[in-house]
């Protein structure tokens, strides 16, 4: 069994995403491209974003440390620290209100 402390991954990504250039950094913690299942710890600093895009399957945000918005057209939802977030079926984007870090898992549809 591997264990893994997402609060240290989230305080690292946060470190890293302040000093990348887009204001945002991800490293995989379970799965890849070729499983169906995998799960990303994403920091992103105050005002970063994620630009619309795609869900390739069914997706959650767990918003780890900080505020964010996830947006799908017209419509948008709020997640604080604690939050699960349901990725809606159709094209969106996530933004960090705030430095923010947040636990993205997808399952890819076949």
């Amino acid at each position: 069994m591997q264990r893994t402390s997402l609060e240290a991954l989230a305080r690292q990504q946060l470190e890293l995403a302040a000093a990348a250039g887009g204001g945002h950094t991800a490293e995989t913690v379970y799965g890849s491209h070729e499983k169906v299942l995998r799960q990303t710890v994403i920091g992103m600093t105050e005002g970063a974003s994620l630009a619309e895009h795609e869900n390739p399957g069914e997706a959650t945000v767990q918003v780890l440390h900080g505020h964010v918005r996830l947006s799908a057209g017209e419509v948008s939802w709020e997640g604080r620290t604690g939050d699960l977030l349901i990725v809606p079926d159709s094209r969106h984007s996530l933004e960090a209100l705030e430095n923010s870090a947040i636990l993205l898992t997808v399952a890819k549809l076949p």
